[in-house]
């Protein structure tokens, strides 16, 4: 299908708009509009790393793969203080993503997690999974942990539930420790 042949489909797909005034107007109102959003929405995020950055286990948790500038400050202000937590088991609960059991007699259900926790958390940890997942790292635990899961045929949810666990096991025993030796 040739260039010419494309752009003929398409216009009897997508409505053409017409040529005047009105809409030339009504289209640089909403590009104005799109580009005010993305402006605040830029400005919001330096100020969310600008306000983490004052904490002192953020360079700690910029160190972990697949987190940034972004998900960095996310994670921090959903945890809170991890020495809240008495146990990593905790965070985990806390984040929503321990098993519970799915059992009646001899039926076994499939493993389900209790969402109870944080969905904004969990959110910003499926987001950090994805970032795994497309860059790979080797040797990385918790790449580890979903490329072995994946290898092993489970579901989508349940292998980025896994690495999300995990994660947090790992995030819990780093910034705590960090927290400690500047309290020593």
């Amino acid at each position: 299908m040739g260039a010419d042949e494309i752009h003929a489909a398409s216009r009897q797909c997508a409505a053409v708009m017409p040529k005047n005034d009105a809409t030339k107007s009504l289209i640089t109102l909403a590009v104005a509009q799109v580009n005010a959003v993305a402006e605040s929405l830029a400005n919001l995020a330096r100020e969310m790393n600008r306000l983490a950055a004052q904490l002192p286990e953020y360079p700690v948790v910029l160190a972990f793969r697949g987190v940034g500038e972004i998900l960095g400050p996310q994670l921090i202000a959903e945890v809170g203080d991890v020495r809240r937590f008495p146990k990593k088991s905790s965070l985990v609960c806390f984040a929503g993503l321990e098993p519970t059991d799915n059992q009646s007699g001899k039926f076994q259900g499939d493993e389900k997690i209790s969402k109870k926790g944080s969905p904004h958390l969990r959110k910003a940890l499926f987001q950090v999974m994805s970032c795994l997942l497309q860059h790979s790292p080797t040797n990385d635990p918790v790449y580890q942990l979903l490329d072995r899961k994946r290898a092993e045929n489970k579901h989508y949810y349940s292998y980025m539930n896994a690495g999300a666990a995990k994660f947090l096991r790992i995030y819990y025993a780093r910034i705590k420790a960090y927290l400690d030796t500047l309290e020593a």
